[in-house]
Protein backbone atom coordinates (compact mmCIF):
# COMPACT_ATOMS: atom_id res chain seq x y z
CA UNK A 1 0.00 0.00 0.00
CA UNK A 2 1.14 3.61 -0.77
CA UNK A 3 1.42 5.92 2.30
CA UNK A 4 -0.42 9.17 2.98
CA UNK A 5 0.50 12.35 5.12
CA UNK A 6 -3.16 13.76 5.97
CA UNK A 7 -3.86 16.46 7.81
CA UNK A 8 -7.45 16.32 9.51
CA UNK A 9 -9.76 19.35 10.28
CA UNK A 10 -13.14 18.67 12.25
CA UNK A 11 -15.67 21.31 12.27
CA UNK A 12 -18.48 20.43 14.13
CA UNK A 13 -21.28 22.06 12.55
CA UNK A 14 -22.92 24.92 14.78
CA UNK A 15 -26.41 23.77 16.38
CA UNK A 16 -25.44 19.92 16.42
CA UNK A 17 -27.21 17.80 19.23
CA UNK A 18 -24.21 16.93 21.40
CA UNK A 19 -25.38 13.24 21.91
CA UNK A 20 -25.13 13.34 18.15
CA UNK A 21 -21.35 14.42 18.44
CA UNK A 22 -20.65 12.04 21.19
CA UNK A 23 -22.25 8.90 18.93
CA UNK A 24 -19.96 9.75 15.77
CA UNK A 25 -16.61 10.08 18.03
CA UNK A 26 -17.22 6.94 19.86
CA UNK A 27 -17.65 5.75 16.17
CA UNK A 28 -14.32 7.43 15.10
CA UNK A 29 -12.74 5.61 17.49
CA UNK A 30 -13.80 1.95 17.09
CA UNK A 31 -13.40 2.59 13.15
CA UNK A 32 -9.82 4.45 13.92
CA UNK A 33 -8.64 1.03 15.61
CA UNK A 34 -10.26 -1.23 12.81
CA UNK A 35 -8.60 0.90 10.13
CA UNK A 36 -5.22 0.31 12.05
CA UNK A 37 -5.79 -3.62 12.76
CA UNK A 38 -6.25 -3.32 8.48
CA UNK A 39 -3.07 -1.72 8.36
CA UNK A 40 -4.93 1.67 6.80
CA UNK A 41 -3.69 3.86 9.47
CA UNK A 42 0.09 3.83 10.44
CA UNK A 43 -0.03 6.32 13.02
CA UNK A 44 -1.96 9.57 14.41
CA UNK A 45 -0.79 12.94 15.96
CA UNK A 46 -2.40 15.54 17.34
CA UNK A 47 -0.12 18.85 17.14
CA UNK A 48 -0.28 20.30 20.85
CA UNK A 49 -2.76 22.68 21.46
CA UNK A 50 -5.06 22.37 18.81
CA UNK A 51 -7.79 20.48 17.56
CA UNK A 52 -6.75 18.74 14.67
CA UNK A 53 -4.80 15.25 13.65
CA UNK A 54 -2.11 14.51 11.53
CA UNK A 55 -1.76 10.61 10.55
CA UNK A 56 0.07 8.34 8.80
CA UNK A 57 -2.44 6.33 6.74
CA UNK A 58 -2.13 3.66 3.77
CA UNK A 59 -4.42 2.87 0.39
CA UNK A 60 -3.69 1.62 -2.64
CA UNK A 61 -4.34 4.76 -3.88
CA UNK A 62 -5.16 8.25 -3.52
CA UNK A 63 -8.60 7.40 -4.60
CA UNK A 64 -8.91 4.62 -2.95
CA UNK A 65 -7.85 6.45 0.39
CA UNK A 66 -10.81 9.73 -0.30
CA UNK A 67 -13.45 6.79 -1.00
CA UNK A 68 -12.60 3.64 0.97
CA UNK A 69 -10.96 4.96 4.00
CA UNK A 70 -11.84 8.77 4.65
CA UNK A 71 -14.99 8.86 3.06
CA UNK A 72 -16.16 5.56 5.34
CA UNK A 73 -15.10 7.96 8.87
CA UNK A 74 -18.32 8.39 11.26
CA UNK A 75 -16.97 11.93 11.62
CA UNK A 76 -16.17 12.27 7.30
CA UNK A 77 -19.21 15.26 6.57
CA UNK A 78 -17.43 17.38 9.57
CA UNK A 79 -14.09 17.17 8.47
CA UNK A 80 -11.13 18.59 5.64
CA UNK A 81 -8.55 16.94 4.34
CA UNK A 82 -4.82 17.88 3.16
CA UNK A 83 -3.23 14.67 1.69
CA UNK A 84 0.08 14.71 0.65
CA UNK A 85 1.53 11.51 -0.95
CA UNK A 86 4.79 9.82 0.49
CA UNK A 87 7.28 8.10 -0.87
CA UNK A 88 10.25 6.51 0.96
CA UNK A 89 13.58 8.50 1.00
CA UNK A 90 16.76 6.96 0.45
CA UNK A 91 18.19 8.29 4.07
CA UNK A 92 14.97 6.84 5.93
CA UNK A 93 16.71 5.16 8.51
CA UNK A 94 13.46 3.27 9.24
CA UNK A 95 12.79 -0.24 8.60
CA UNK A 96 13.63 -1.24 4.88
CA UNK A 97 10.58 -2.92 2.67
Amino acid sequence: MQEFLVRITTTVPDGTDPAEVDRRRAAEAVRARELAATGHLGRLWRPVGELRSIGLWRADTEAALRSDVLGKLPLHDWMTFEITALEPHPNDPGPKA
